[in-house]
């Protein structure tokens, strides 16, 4: 049923009286464009006790070892490193780290399963993911997902979870304690070298080897450039980004069929048009409809939300997104990583510079508020003039929300990369930086950080840095922020 204009109206008082945003979160309000501006190291000092005045841990510190930059009383430890480490089988970690998760095994052990973002033939790649058997979808892919277990004496290992899937960008851990992967592609069957469709969503089990075995994609939830999902663990609906352009990439929501009852392996017994996918249609409290997410220009912004159903969501002939006419649904630039938190889903729209209609910005974190079908602007990052410069951010991909509030971001944009943190109050800070082998033919450029996300018991924050493919674990004196 469409949120009626009086609906909504009530909906954005509530929202605007700060009710939509309790909890983890907080108010993650800052004008526009403040995102963009550094405290500068000096800004930091310390008090009596020794902890920095402002935001976040105090200034980055270069690191002697050129791989990250962390704050003082911080430090790192590698993983995983594709061409280093290997897996349980002898061969090579495969590379170009994407989105993780991690989950709680027995006896201490902590379980992440780690997305590898690598597009078309095996050929092309180093380091692909190893075609394990019973474990393949597309003998022609090089992507996939492995599971990494590092138990309490430091020990690691590594095995594959899923092999011949394209693209893996970002996914989602679900309520019952599996993976979503995400294929970000619409490769069909014959295209740049594949033997299978893609484009779609698969569930990985890091508990049990075994439920893994024959590949099956979730057809339910649409075939599309997917980034990332999470699941409405009440309702049981599926919220998913798709990343992609020419036109903008839009937010979907899947509900599913009447008596259905998610748990492990379930998704996989889904016939391909079961429950019913849609994008989502935002207005303002005046009732007009708004078509791209870059309209906003200030945090706090509400939207209504009104989802129309995807006609053909195998889209075979015509894209998925290329379905809906001019002002059917709301389209936005880049919709990147999700998490659930509060009652809700924060979702990215990375940067909006060109093939947006509205203002430009370096980054949204958007809050969508299943009950009241709204969605909030909680972050907003300005364009960011100077990227190769220390004190700018600029294109946030993946998040997480931190068990010590706010959130931190994982930073793809352009010069320096970071994560990100964001206080209760509004503030970012940076809490890493990328140092690897810049200039060097290991890795001419900064590259992306992704899969950030901590460990069960809060203690450990988890990244990577997507190329060549490195699973960092970073603990320090982690305290709630102010």
């Amino acid at each position: 049923m469409p949120l009626s204009r009086r609906d909504f109206t009530a909906r954005t008082v509530i929202a605007g009286a700060g009710v939509a945003l309790t909890g983890t979160v907080g108010a993650l309000a800052t004008a526009p464009g403040a995102l963009a501006a550094d405290d500068g190291p000096g800004a930091y000092g310390h008090d009596e006790h020794g902890r920095p005045h402002g935001p976040g841990y105090g200034p980055l510190l270069p690191d002697p070892a050129g791989l990250l930059a962390l704050p003082a009383g911080f430090t790192y430890r590698v993983i995983t490193h594709s061409g280093v480490t290997t897996l349980d089988s002898g061969e090579s970690t495969p590379s170009n780290h994407d989105g993780t998760a991690t989950f709680e095994g027995h006896r201490g052990v902590t379980l992440l399963v780690n997305n590898h973002e690598l597009k078309g033939p095996r050929a092309n790649w180093a380091h692909p993911v190893p075609l394990t058997d019973g474990l393949v979808y597309d003998p022609a892919a090089a992507g996939g997902c492995t599971v990494v277990e590092v138990r309490r004496g430091g020990e690691v290992a590594e095995w594959v979870g899923i092999a011949g899937t394209s693209t893996n960008c970002a996914g989602g851990a679900t309520p019952w304690d599996t993976w979503l992967t995400c294929e970000e592609t619409e490769d069909l069957a014959g295209k740049n070298g594949m033997t299978k469709d893609h484009g779609y969503v698969f569930e990985v089990d890091p508990h049990d080897r075994r439920a893994n075995r024959d590949p099956k994609p979730v057809k339910a939830f649409g075939r599309y450039a997917h980034e990332a999902v999470v699941i409405d663990p009440r309702q049981g609906h599926a919220y998913l980004t798709e990343d992609a352009s020419g036109p903008n990439g839009l937010l979907y929501r899947w509900t599913p069929p009447q008596g259905f009852r998610h748990g492990r392996g379930r998704l996989r017994t889904l016939a391909a048009d079961a429950g019913v996918l849609a994008a989502a249609k935002c207005f303002d409290s005046s009732g007009r409809f708004v078509d791209d997410l870059s309209r906003a220009t200030k945090t706090g912004t509400v939207y209504g939300v009104d989802w129309v159903a995807v006609a053909d969501r195998d889209a075979r002939t015509v894209p998925v997104r290329k379905q809906f006419a001019a002002g059917a649904v709301t389209r936005a630039r880049k919709l990147e990583g999700m998490w659930w938190a509060d009652g809700g889903a924060y979702f990215v729209s990375s940067y909006a510079r060109e093939e947006s209609p509205g203002a430009a910005h370096d980054g949204q974190v958007w809050f969508y508020d299943p009950k009241r079908r709204t969605i909030r602007l909680v972050v907003l990052i300005g364009v960011n003039a100077d990227p190769g410069a220390e004190g700018g951010w600029d294109g946030p991909d993946n998040i997480t929300v931190s068990p010590y509030g706010g959130l931190v971001i994982a930073e793809d944009g352009s010069g320096l990369q970071h994560l990100l943190g964001a206080t209760e109050s509004g503030r970012v800070y940076p809490l890493a930086r990328n140092e690897l082998n810049i200039g060097t033919a290991e890795a001419p450029e900064y590259s992306e950080f992704t899969g950030v996300c901590f460990s069960p018991d809060g203690r450990t924050l988890y990244a990577n840095i997507q190329e060549p493919g490195i699973m960092l674990a970073v603990t320090g004196p982690w305290r709630r922020d102010r």
